[in-house]
């Protein structure tokens, strides 16, 4: 609150007086929840009479007594302080021991002079609006109410998919999980007795598939879609003639190294948010360069000087997208829907402008090609601080801002900031997340926008207004309170029509991610993410769920304590500490917003520093829900304060990025039954979550372990767009990542199979999808053995299923058209083509017999030995022309399973058909399932045979060496154990005899 007049929580409006007394309207006695009464008459006339907060009916408010009101017209000290009314995760129980000279504690001091600034405002504040009220004559006020009730309508809506194919694609998943059960049934009550080995590999093999089946399809039982209205958000929070009221957003852009992620693609990525359709003064853009590379540096000072100019056209003459690098490349009719005469010069000018602007940028990345013996120098002459990529300083600078440059037209542009953190020999900084994290300190420092939109440096915004899609779900007061972030899903540039390895991913984002929707919200994929900034504080949503008694909402680990009469010293201790905290300054018994369960925890000045770290003025940011620099903040300062929070040892001893140990930052919810006493424990995290490469999955995982849910948002223009690896080697290496990734969060503490099971947040069908993100690589070994096994089958005469009777056949049949149906009804509801769904169908096979298999291998090695083993690609041969890239080779060895694998099966092809031809026709009919089986492997494997020989349909000697040689290898061994033929097989036994000539 800003005044002494709380402001609606629906409308955004003055809640305003109330009629009988003159005092603060107040709709919920229980809980005094801002809303003021025209929002309370439209919501009873919906049909919700219910309190939004308390769900206390609003019948039973009107008979309280109004001194409940007169209570709300005072708000305490604590709320004016700036703590919000979302629940804080955690408390502590340990005692400000901090104090100054005199002896008066320090952060006591800092606070009071908070405190006396904002009561001095607030009067003033709250006069003005009691007589602005007072002047407003009643017919006005009538005039302005249904324009409210039109503003109170919900911003987006959510569209099911239609019952006439739902409900098929549900009635066939069950009948093909009662398929399955039958089909298992049959297998296993059916073994092969000349070759069981064989039999009981492929057994295995199925049933794992069929894990992996309900892991895959389950979460997609409700898939859901959203439509935002756009126009309501502007009448809601955009008014003519009154100052505009939507969130700031905080963009934040992640670069490494200006080598391999050109300057000129980061720069399109700044520009285009730059001219996002938002109001400027809403819009700070951070871009943190992780390398200290003063290449990033002067690009980003040309780059703003240039948005002086690109930024203003944008507007004009709504272009998009909004990235010149893509938008003057991109071929349509750009006359289309432009009727200003002067576009076309205007147009041609720009345009000879970026090809200048690209020049110098280039230039820069020509010069730095080679780097001074004695490093590189700034334009005043003083050294680069950042020459050294691993010891150098922080940096921070400040390119555009609000005060600072206009455009050519003499318009503000938004803030522009250049950030690179400290780096020290010594310190662990955590890649990615640990920047990330550097960024929330830095910009809640400087700007502290509620909302915090991550962008990697290669996407760029493609639909100028998607941040205005995203706010009509944060800012909806019916949806966005427990939404910790906004996905939109991914899409490239450069990716050849036929989208050979499946670099869309769209079966995932258009199947997947549907579905988890409409569970508790889709996964965090690491780039296109708009955050609440108080969800990665570790705050959790105002909304929890009810704390049932038999099950704590907030345990994580539970351990047996001593009856309660019977009080160890541990306890003793525990219960010091908590008096301690009497004489803490934020106590939430003083926010009457607060249940009596929340009311009893307090929080000391030694909790919050031991959790966001020591800055006072970061500390201060993270208590203002709705953003904003706070008062108490000396702008002269904020730079030191920004450089401060980015200092490499600023996280020692936090809760940044990991979970505290601490037991005093624990939040502790005792259970007694009987003479028992059970102690349930919770740690937090903030930010990004550091330990694994897949940092993303498990910092949207840890949020829904919270309680938070997310919302998956697909604009029909897409949000942003960005550029992929389209040539096999590099695409199997970011797999490789991902797999990984998984395989490190699988042999972690945060393993979705066991971990947040205490407080029942977490959905079991989002459990579920949790899962499958982090053993799908394990799938590999049962992959590699099942596209084996048709090689086995064929070099041996065997085969894994036995003389089909007609109940088996039937079987066969069914399971085979249910996998048909489900697939296709899939396909229906989701929109995908069924192109897209092959090329994903193959590059499972691809990628599992590749990438999955070595981050399996790689991630034990790691767990066991400590070992972190790097698979290098190096460049065999390259190509000019259109999607060269496509068809560049790279010599790694993820290369060799599946080239092996391939090599096996058309020898085992061979040697089937010699095998018939020796035999006559009664070994046709049994050759025909097993090619079949071999050629299904084959045809799975088929983009990977095309790129691997590349446009000239070579293949490298060193890939067909190491593939003939595993190959020749088992079979050599094969033929001489031959494992899968049993020993009282009497044509084993004869055989044996010649071969010994017996």
């Amino acid at each position: 609150m800003e005044s002494g007049v709380p402001i609606c929580n629906i409308c955004g409006e003055q809640v305003g007086l109330a009629n009988n007394n003159g005092e603060v309207f107040v709709a919920c006695h229980e809980c005094n929840y801002p809303v003021c009464k025209t929002c309370i008459d439209y919501e009873i006339k919906e049909g919700r009479n219910t309190c939004l907060r308390c769900a206390t009916p609003y019948d039973e408010n009107e008979q309280e007594s109004t001194n409940h009101a007169i209570v709300a017209s005072h708000p305490d000290t604590a709320q004016d302080a700036g703590v919000h009314a979302r629940t804080v995760s955690f408390v502590s129980t340990v005692d400000s021991e901090y104090h100054d000279d005199t002896g008066n504690p320090i952060w006591k001091n800092r606070v009071e002079s908070w405190k006396e600034k904002k009561n001095k405002k607030k009067k003033n504040q709250s006069k003005a609006v009691v007589q602005e009220a007072a002047e407003v004559p009643p017919e006005q006020q009538m005039e302005e109410k249904p324009q409210l009730a039109d503003a109170a309508e919900p911003l987006s809506r959510i569209i099911p998919v239609p019952k006439s194919q739902i409900t098929p694609y549900r009635i066939v998943i069950i009948v093909r999980l009662i398929v399955l059960c039958f089909f298992f049934h049959y297998r296993v009550t059916h073994p092969v007795e000349s070759a069981y080995p064989l039999w009981f590999t492929s057994v295995f093999c199925e049933i794992w598939f069929a894990f992996s089946w309900v892991l895959d399809q389950f979460p997609k039982w409700s898939p859901i879609n959203r439509e935002t209205y756009l126009d309501r958000l502007s009448a809601r929070y955009e008014r003519e003639g009154e100052p505009c009221q939507l969130a700031p957003v905080d963009f934040f852009v992640s670069t490494v190294d200006p080598m391999k992620e050109p300057p000129l693609i980061t720069a399109n990525t700044v520009l285009s948010i730059l001219a996002v359709d938002y109001p400027v003064e809403k819009v700070s853009c951070y871009v943190s360069d992780d390398g200290g590379s003063m290449l990033t540096f002067e690009s980003l000072a040309e780059t703003s000087e240039f948005a002086r100019k690109w930024v203003p056209f944008c507007k004009k003459f709504s272009i998009e997208p909004r990235a010149p690098e893509f938008y003057f490349t991109q071929k349509f009719d750009y006359l289309k829907d432009k009727v200003q005469p002067s576009f076309v010069k205007e147009r041609r000018a720009m345009k000879r402008e970026y090809e200048e602007y690209k020049v110098r940028v280039n230039a820069l990345v020509a010069k730095a090609q080679k780097t001074p013996e004695d490093g590189w120098t700034m334009a005043d002459g003083t050294p680069w601080p950042g020459n050294n990529p691993r010891d150098h300083p922080g940096m921070i600078q400040v390119f555009l801002g609000h005060s600072g440059v206009h455009d050519i037209e003499g318009n503000e542009l938004p803030r522009l900031v250049y950030v690179s953190r400290e780096k020290r020999p010594g310190y662990q900084h955590h890649k990615k997340a640990g920047a990330e994290n550097a960024l929330i300190r830095v910009s809640a420092v400087l700007t502290n926008a509620p909302y915090i939109l991550n962008l990697d440096c290669d996407h760029y915004v493609n639909n100028s207004k998607a941040i205005r899609e995203a706010m009509c779900f944060l800012m909806d007061p019916q949806v966005g309170r427990d939404v910790c972030y906004v996905q939109f899903p991914q899409r490239f540039d450069g990716i050849d029509k036929s989208d050979r390895y499946a670099n869309r991913n769209i079966v995932f984002f258009d199947v997947n991610m549907k579905g988890l929707d409409g569970i508790q919200g889709p996964v965090y994929v690491g780039t296109g993410t708009v955050f609440n900034r108080q969800a990665l504080y570790g705050y959790s949503p105002s909304n929890l769920p009810t704390i049932h008694k038999s099950s704590s909402s907030f345990s994580c680990c539970c351990r047996r304590k001593k009856p309660a009469k019977e009080k160890d010293l541990t306890e003793v201790y525990r219960e010091a500490k908590r008096e301690d905290l009497n004489s803490a300054i934020f106590n939430l018994r003083e926010i009457e917003n607060y249940d009596d369960h929340e009311r009893s925890l307090l929080i000391s000045q030694m909790s919050f520093e031991k959790t966001f770290g020591m800055s006072s003025v970061f500390i201060e940011s993270t208590l203002m829900e709705n953003g904003g620099v706070p008062d108490s903040a000396n702008p002269s300062t904020l730079i030191r304060e920004a450089i401060h929070v980015i200092g490499c040892g600023y996280e020692e001893k936090t809760a940044w990025g990991k979970e505290v140990k601490i037991e005093s930052l624990f939040w502790f919810h005792i259970w007694k039954e009987g003479a028992n006493t059970f102690l349930f424990v919770c740690p937090f995290q903030i930010g990004w979550i550091y330990g694994s490469v897949t940092e993303d999955i498990l910092t949207g995982f840890k949020m829904q372990c919270r309680g938070w849910r997310s919302i998956y948002c697909m604009p029909l223009r897409p949000a942003f767009k960005g550029s992929a690896p389209i040539n096999l080697s590099d695409r199997l290496h970011q797999v490789l990542r991902w797999a990984l990734g998984s395989v490190e969060i699988f042999l972690s503490r945060h393993c979705p199979l066991w971990y947040g099971f205490g407080g029942g947040r977490l959905k079991w069908l989002q459990r579920l999808a949790y899962t499958n993100t982090i053993v799908y690589p394990f799938t590999s070994l049962p992959l590699i053995a099942y596209c084996i096994l048709p090689a086995v089958c064929l070099l041996t005469g065997k085969f894994i299923i036995p003389t089909l009777s007609n109940v088996a056949s039937i079987l066969f049949l069914g399971l085979f058209l249910s996998i048909i149906v489900t697939s296709v009804l899939e396909l229906r509801w989701s929109g995908i083509g069924i192109e897209d769904w092959w090329r994903n169908e193959q590059f499972w096979v691809i990628g599992g017999v590749s990438a999955h298999l070595f981050a399996v291998f790689q991630g034990f090695l790691k767990m066991l030995a400590g070992i972190d083993t790097n698979f290098t690609v190096t460049t065999k041969a390259a190509d000019d022309g259109e999607f060269a890239d496509l068809y560049l080779f790279k010599w790694t060895t993820v290369l060799i399973p599946p080239t092996t694998i391939l090599i096996v099966n058309l020898v085992g092809v061979v040697a089937g058909f010699s095998d018939a031809l020796n035999k006559g026709y009664e070994a046709w009919g049994p050759l025909f399932g097993k090619v079949f089986f071999s050629f299904w492997v084959i045809l799975h494997l088929y983009p990977f045979l095309k790129g691997l020989m590349g446009r000239q349909n070579r293949t490298p000697t060193i890939v067909v060496l190491w593939s003939v040689l595993l190959a020749s290898v088992f079979s050599l061994v094969w033929v001489k154990i031959n494992p899968f033929v049993s020993k009282d097989d009497p044509s084993a036994m004869v055989q044996n005899c010649i071969d010994m000539d017996c």
